[in-house]
């Protein structure tokens, strides 16, 4: 049965969720590459995630958001410039803000920031909507291997290591990229760490 790129199935959808909530681990399409993903609140799952990507603990996380409504929930203090240069950009982006709050402390890098990303993808919005918390995102390859830009890239051993693996947009053979990456400090400052 052939889905449109756009149809959500809610069978896969619920089972995602369930995985979820439970403390397990997605692998799952994102607006940018393939993703490992947990409960961003979660500190046992984060862990996981850092145990089965063989990475330093001292790397941090991207968490994804479904609505930059949300930024304020777990950032500090978000500055004005943040909601513009989230609706200016037309790629991906990842924005890292000083700060974080209301996230597992292990998803957060040494100096308590957090990159923070408004998933703009068909299946992320709504598992991010029914979910109502954020979700980890982090490349779907173990630490020091290339990031896997369709599916069919993906290792075995990061298969065989997630709790559910999200049947939606395995059959997208589009190379993807991953996200523009910029620091925000709370003056509004920003500079890109990756464009």
């Amino acid at each position: 049965m052939s889905k449109s790129n756009t149809f959500v199935d809610r069978e896969d959808l619920n089972q995602a969720l369930e995985v979820l909530k439970a403390g397990g681990l997605l692998l799952y399409p994102t607006d940018t590459i393939w993703g490992i993903g947990c409960d961003a609140t979660n500190a046992e799952a984060v862990e996981k995630i850092y145990a089965l990507k063989e990475r330093a603990s001292e790397k941090s996380m991207i968490v994804l958001l479904w609505n930059d409504n949300q930024l304020a929930s777990y950032v500090n203090e978000v500055p004005e410039v943040a909601y513009e240069l989230i609706e200016a950009s037309d790629r991906s982006m990842t924005i890292v803000y000083s700060n974080a709050k209301n996230l597992a402390k292990n998803a957060l890098a040494s100096d308590g920031s957090i990159g923070i990303r408004v998933a703009k993808h068909p299946f992320c919005e709504q598992l991010l909507q029914r979910f109502r918390k954020p979700i980890i995102s982090t490349s779907a390859n173990v630490s020091g291997a290339s990031s896997p830009r369709n599916f069919s890239e993906i290792s075995e051993e990061i298969k065989a290591g997630v709790d559910y693996i999200v049947k939606f947009g395995q059959e997208d053979v589009a190379e993807r990229e991953p996200s523009i990456v910029l620091k925000l400090d709370p003056s509004g400052k920003f500079e890109f760490l990756r464009k």
